[in-house]
C-alpha cells in the first residue's frame, strides 16, 4: 500500500478514536456478536486458504491444527469478551465470574479462569488453569485490579498498531480484539506477508467494525510496519514476531540503531508492546513412568515441536532430560520413532531451511535428521546430548523449525534434578514466554514443596503442567505474553500481556495443568476424567474432524454438538 493510502487509513482511526471510546457497552457487544456470526460464515474458507497456503491436504488431519488455532481460538476469545462485557454492562461482580481465588504459600494471589462452566469441563476433561498475579495484589485488592480502562470516568481515544504474525492465523485477529476491548484502541492491523491471503477474510469477519472505522486491515512488509509504527497518528504499537524486529523499528538499523540501543536511546519512545517467541524447555522430571508413559509423552513432546511445522513462537526447542534416570534413552526412542513416523510437513515459512541447517552445521556429530531429503520439506532434525555448560546458539536462538535439542542435567532425584533444572531455563535458555514441565503424579505428589517450589521460581509467562504451555495462547482467559520486567532496549520474549479476558491489570503468569495419563489408563492410577488422546496431539487421527466441531460448538454453543465431538476424540 502507498504513503496515501496508509495515511487515510490511520487518519479515519483518529477521526473515530473518541467514538469508540465513548462506545456504550451493549453497543460493543452488539459489534461481537457480528464478529461471531460472521467468523461462522466464512471459518471453512479462513482454514482452507490456510491449508493451501502450507500444503496441507484438506482430509488430513493435520487440518485439525489450522480449525483450532485459526477460528476456534478466535471464537472461543470471542465469547468470553461478551461474557465479561456482558458482567461490566450489568454491573455486575467480574471477579466472582472466576474460579477459586487462593493465597499461595508465598503470599501470591492466584486465580483459577479455566474451566468455569459444564461445557469447559465436559470438552477439555482434566485440564484446568490459573492466573497468578504479581507482587502486591492481595485478595483484598484484586477487584480493584480488573478492567481499569473501564473504570476511567473520561478516557481518551488511542490507534494502535497492530503487527500480526505470520504463523498462527488467529494472532493477528486475537491482538486486534485486545486492543479494542482490553485497552480501550481503535486499530490499524497490518497483515503479515506470510498469511496476508487471510487479509480479505479478516476485512469480512470484522466488517462491521470497518464500516465504522474501528478497525482497518493493511498490507504491506517491514517498510510499511515501520511507517506505521513511527506515523503521528499511531498513538502505540503492539507486535508479535521476532526481537530483531522489534529492535529495528525501535532503535533502527546497521551501526547507529546498535549504538541507540545500547545509549538506551529509542528513536520510537511510544507505548510498545510485544509477544517475541522463546527457546522452549520442556523439562521431563524422573518417576515411575512405564512404557506406556514414555510413548504417550513422547507423542506429546513431538506435538510440541511439530504443531504447525515447528513454525511456534512456543514450540519446544530444548529437552532438558535427567542425565542419572533410565527412562531418558527409551523416551528418546520413542521420541526418534513417533518423529519419524508421521507424515513430512511442508516447511512454508521463510528460511527456516537455513535455519534447520545452521543448527545441524552447529551440532554435526549430535545431529540426527529423521526424514529423507526433500526440496520443499525441512527435516526434523533431534540433536542429542548438547552440553548443558557450552554456549550452543541452541540455548540462545529460537530456530523456529523442526530442530529439537536435547541436554542431560544432573540430579540424583526428583528434587535435585528441578532445582538444576529451573536454574538452567532462568539462566541459560534465551526468553520468558512459555515452559514445559513433564512429572508424574506420584513424583509430584511425593515432591510437592519441591514441585511447588519450580513453579514459583520458573520465570516464564505461561507454565505448562502435563500440558503444551501453547494452550496458554489457546485459551483466551488466560494472559498470553512473557514474563514480566522486560525493558525496550532488553526486550526478551516481550513486554505486556494479551487476551487476558477477565481483565486483570497485573498478570505474573498463567499456570496451566494437564493429564499425565490418557483416558482410560488414568482410571488406574486415580487420575480423574475422559479425555482420552488430546484431539490436538499431531498423532490424533481425527484431529480435524475434533478441530471442526469445536469450531462449530465455539459458534453455537450447546448439547446436541457433544455426541459427535466424543465420538471423534475417540476415535483419535
Amino acid at each position: 500500500m502507498d504513503r496515501q493510502s496508509l495515511d487515510c487509513a490511520v487518519a479515519r482511526l483518529q477521526s473515530r478514536k473518541e467514538d469508540w471510546v465513548r462506545l456504550p457497552l451493549s453497543e460493543k457487544i452488539h459489534h461481537l456478536g457480528e464478529l461471531r456470526r460472521r467468523t461462522g460464515k466464512a471459518a471453512r474458507r479462513w482454514v482452507e486458504a490456510a491449508l493451501k497456503a502450507k500444503s496441507i491436504p484438506a482430509g488430513s488431519p493435520l487440518a485439525g491444527e489450522e480449525w483450532s488455532g485459526g477460528p476456534w481460538a478466535f471464537l472461543h476469545g470471542i465469547n468470553r469478551y461478551v461474557e465479561t462485557l456482558v458482567t461490566l454492562d450489568e454491573g455486575g461482580d467480574l471477579l466472582a465470574r472466576c474460579g477459586p481465588v487462593r493465597t499461595r504459600a508465598n503470599g501470591q494471589v492466584a486465580v483459577e479462569v479455566f474451566p468455569l462452566n459444564i461445557y469447559e469441563r465436559l470438552l477439555l476433561s482434566g485440564i484446568s488453569a490459573e492466573i497468578w498475579m504479581e507482587p502486591g495484589i492481595t485478595v483484598e485488592n484484586l477487584r480493584h485490579h480488573m478492567a481499569s480502562f473501564y473504570k476511567q470516568k473520561n478516557p481518551s481515544g488511542k490507534v494502535a498498531l497492530v503487527l500480526g504474525a505470520g504463523n498462527v492465523s488467529s494472532i493477528t485477529p486475537m491482538d486486534v480484539l485486545h486492543k479494542l476491548f482490553n485497552e480501550g484502541a481503535v486499530c490499524v492491523a497490518k497483515m503479515n506477508p506470510v498469511n496476508d491471503y487471510l487479509g480479505p477474510i479478516f476485512e469480512e469477519i470484522f466488517t462491521s467494525l470497518v464500516a465504522y472505522g474501528f478497525v482497518q486491515f493493511v498490507y504491506g512488509g517491514g517498510e510499511v510496519g515501520s511507517y506505521l509504527a513511527h506515523h503521528a497518528g499511531v498513538d502505540e504499537v503492539h507486535m508479535t514476531g521476532s526481537a530483531r524486529t522489534h529492535d529495528a523499528i525501535v532503535f533502527g538499523t546497521g551501526p547507529e540503531g546498535e549504538d541507540r540501543k545500547r545509549r538506551n536511546d529509542p528513536m520510537l519512545k511510544k507505548r510498545f508492546t510485544s509477544e517475541l517467541g522463546n527457546v522452549t524447555p520442556t523439562i521431563v522430571v524422573p518417576g515411575p513412568w512405564d512404557e506406556a508413559d514414555l510413548r504417550f509423552q513422547a507423542e506429546h513432546i513431538f506435538t510440541q515441536k511439530m504443531q504447525n511445522a515447528g513454525f511456534n513462537c512456543v514450540a519446544a526447542q530444548m529437552l532438558v532430560t535427567p542425565k542419572e534416570w533410565a527412562g531418558t534413552d527409551k523416551l528418546l526412542y520413542y521420541l526418534r520413532t513417533v518423529m519419524r513416523s508421521e507424515a513430512t510437513r511442508v516447511a512454508y515459512y521463510p528460511g527456516a531451511k537455513a535455519r534447520q541447517q545452521a543448527a545441524v552445521a552447529l551440532h554435526p556429530d549430535r545431529a540426527d535428521q529423521l526424514d529423507p531429503p526433500s526440496d520443499d520439506g525441512v527435516s526434523r532434525t533431534l540433536i542429542t546430548e548438547i552440553d548443558p555448560y557450552s554456549d550452543s546458539p541452541l540455548f540462545q536462538e529460537e530456530v523456529f523449525c523442526g530442530v529439537l535439542g536435547q541436554t542431560n542435567l544432573p540430579g540424583r532425584d526428583p528434587a535435585h534434578f528441578l532445582q538444576n533444572a529451573v536454574r538452567f531455563c532462568n539462566e541459560r535458555l534465551a526468553g520468558t514466554l512459555g515452559v514445559n514441565l513433564l512429572i508424574h503424579p506420584q513424583t509430584m505428589k511425593r515432591y510437592a514443596k519441591e514441585y511447588t517450589t519450580a513453579l514459583s521460581d520458573l520465570r516464564y509467562g505461561a507454565i505448562g503442567i502435563n500440558l503444551w504451555c501453547g494452550a496458554g495462547f489457546l485459551l483466551a482467559q488466560t494472559a498470553w505474553g512473557a514474563y514480566p520486567g522486560q525493558t525496550v532496549n532488553n526486550v526478551g520474549s516481550g513486554i505486556g500481556h494479551v487476551h487476558n479476558t477477565f481483565f486483570f491489570d497485573h498478570p505474573q503468569k498463567s499456570v496451566l495443568y494437564g493429564n499425565f495419563f490418557p483416558f482410560p489408563r488414568n482410571l488406574r492410577h486415580g487420575e480423574w476424567h475422559f479425555l482420552p488422546k488430546p484431539p490436538w496431539f499431531g498423532t490424533h487421527r481425527q484431529n480435524h474432524t475434533v478441530g471442526w466441531r469445536m469450531a462449530a460448538f465455539a459458534e453455537n454453543p450447546g448439547w446436541l454438538h457433544l455426541p459427535g465431538l466424543f465420538i471423534d476424540a475417540l476415535r483419535g
